[in-house]
């Protein structure tokens, strides 16, 4: 074999090998240059997945941002609108008016827990009228199925958690923990929390950070039902533009029979109530049959012995009052003498009547 430097033919290169310096690689450049362009095309690939995967992320951004809008939608709906009448009038009750002068007499010398721990003592706490009206719509709030008494201790609590002042500006600056800490001891606190936390932010969107004056933009708020809105107009705002129902109310305005037929739900009570009761008494009965129902007319066994009703005839669920006297046999030694046995005489009061099914519906508290 002749030695010497051979000449390659058309088409082909050569290059040494990266692995032993006496060997030389000889390639097609057709090779080459697709070896390049593969590599060339590899970058492309990578940076279109980049390209890909940056937008996606813009779709999801754009999802979330979309979802966040129809959220604050849903949470700035139209108020529903709340019915002020019936289509016809329910017909008075008769004898009504000697029945609410006799419970309005009864209550001027019976004390309940709503005379000093109802929902109009929390603005009393409160010296800017703005934060009067806040916090009695905080109290009514954390009022539902709960005592009193509870309640008052809550906003007080509450009140001293957020700085001393219960205002929207307080609860959006507080922790949700420090809220929920303050009202633990109200009936379904976790709930009620999100609602004050949700309420003041829409009363500082929607309504300069105040309460508003329509029942339907109360009860646009989380948390708060046709009898908190009522109430709520005549405490903050000294508006008199329906009766607040309560359990109290319904189920003793159904114990008097003023319902034909009884009412199954607080909304048609008021309903009934605000057809015939006159204007005047609707800030009233609220306060009135609350207190009553609380020490006298109670969900269970109630006190009809200490009502003035039945013996006026005006109490069609009554229950008589039966006395038994039972014999007592108590054993007795002097000192000095036989052993004596003396007789005792013991007075025992019970109800006669057991209450029926509809009455035992009306006991529930919600």
């Amino acid at each position: 074999m002749a030695s010497g430097k051979r000449t390659l033919a058309s088409g082909l290169t050569a290059r040494p090998s990266p692995h032993h310096s006496a060997v030389t690689i000889v390639e097609s450049k057709e090779v080459v240059e697709s070896s390049a362009s593969s590599v060339r095309r590899s970058k492309r690939i990578k940076l279109d997945k980049t390209e890909i995967a940056t937008d996606e992320e813009h779709e999801l951004q754009e999802k979330s941002a979309a979802r966040a809008s129809k959220s604050r939608q849903k949470s700035t709906r139209k108020p529903r609108k709340i019915p002020d009448s019936l289509d016809k009038a329910h017909p008075a009750p008769a004898n009504w008016a000697e029945t609410y002068d006799t419970i309005k007499e009864m209550r001027s010398y019976i004390k309940a827990p709503v005379d000093t721990m109802g929902c109009d003592q929390a603005q009393l706490k409160e010296k800017e009228p703005q934060n009067q009206r806040f916090a009695t719509l905080v109290s009514l709030m954390l009022s539902s199925q709960t005592k009193d008494e509870v309640t008052d201790a809550a906003v007080a609590k509450l009140r001293d958690a957020v700085g001393g002042t219960l205002s929207v500006d307080a609860i959006l600056q507080a922790d949700e923990s420090a809220i929920s800490e303050a009202i633990c001891k109200v009936g379904f606190w976790r709930r009620k929390t999100q609602y004050i936390q949700q309420a003041a932010q829409r009363l500082q969107d929607e309504f300069d950070s105040d309460v508003p004056k329509t029942v339907d933009e109360l009860c646009s708020l989380p948390g708060v039902g046709p009898k908190m809105a009522f109430l709520a107009l005549q405490v903050a705002w000294n508006l008199n533009l329906g009766i607040g129902v309560d359990v109290h109310v319904h189920r003793i305005t159904n114990r008097l029979g003023w319902h034909k037929p009884p009412t199954k739900t607080p909304e048609q009570t008021r309903l009934n109530l605000q057809s015939w009761l006159p204007t005047e008494l609707h800030p009233e009965i609220n306060h009135l049959l609350v207190g009553f129902g609380q020490v006298v007319c109670l969900p269970v066994n109630p006190r009809c012995d200490q009502c003035e009703l039945p013996g006026k005839s005006l109490c069609p669920s009554a229950r008589k009052v039966v006395k038994s006297k039972t014999k007592k046999v108590v054993s007795a030694r002097v000192e000095s003498g036989p052993e004596v046995q003396i007789s005792l005489e013991e007075e025992n009061t019970a109800l006669s009547l057991a209450p029926d099914a509809r009455d035992i519906g009306l006991m529930k508290e919600v």
